[in-house]
């Protein structure tokens, strides 16, 4: 391992905690809470509640990712780098890259137009259903009858879609960055 000097203990378990928090809640957020909580609550309840939550998870992911990018980059300068640490550089940098576009222009974006969609749900007595598969007929014709509804539901999947692929691009390089610090511990 390349480095310009050695982490001091403190530096290694900050970034250790910080790397492991990044993991933690972007694992919470993306496979159990969302699924669970789409169960329990009306629709618009569940769109309100992430609306909320997200931009602080987004924030906190891109925090984390800045800090945890600038401790690896002090520790490993750039001349000094095998080839595994410079892969390792380039995923902090696409967790911090995609953690940052989903806080400053995915995440704010389909939150505008949920709240748009959520309008027009709301003027044909849609919305409050729990679950998201419920009155799927309802929301089919409510789409194939309301042009401006129609265009506000494919705003949102693409701006959806391109967050849920940011987030996994994200999640996977964290893993892998967990996995790499993990295997190059000199214990437990």
């Amino acid at each position: 391992m390349a480095t310009e000097g050695e982490p001091a203990d403190l530096v290694k378990v900050l970034h250790l905690l910080v790397l492991s928090f990044s993991w933690g809640m972007q694992s919470w957020v993306s496979f159990i809470a969302g699924f669970a909580l789409v169960r329990q609550v009306t629709r618009h309840t569940f769109g309100l509640v992430q609306s909320k939550l997200f931009p602080v998870y987004f924030y906190c992911l891109l925090g984390s990712n800045v800090v945890s990018l600038a401790v690896y980059a002090v520790y490993h300068p750039k001349v000094l780098l095998d080839w595994q640490e410079g892969v390792q550089m380039l995923l902090y940098f696409a967790a911090l890259l995609t953690a940052g576009l989903n806080a400053l222009w995915l995440g704010p974006a389909a939150t505008v137009v949920m709240f748009q969609m959520r309008e027009v749900e709301e003027e044909h007595g849609l919305g409050d259903q729990i679950g998201l598969g419920s009155q799927r007929e309802a929301y089919a014709k409510l789409r194939e009858q309301d042009p401006k509804y129609r265009a506000y539901k494919g705003t949102f999947g693409r701006y959806h879609g391109l967050s849920n692929l940011c987030n996994l691009i994200g999640f996977i390089c964290t893993t892998a960055n967990l996995i790499y610090t993990a295997l190059n511990l000199s214990t437990i």
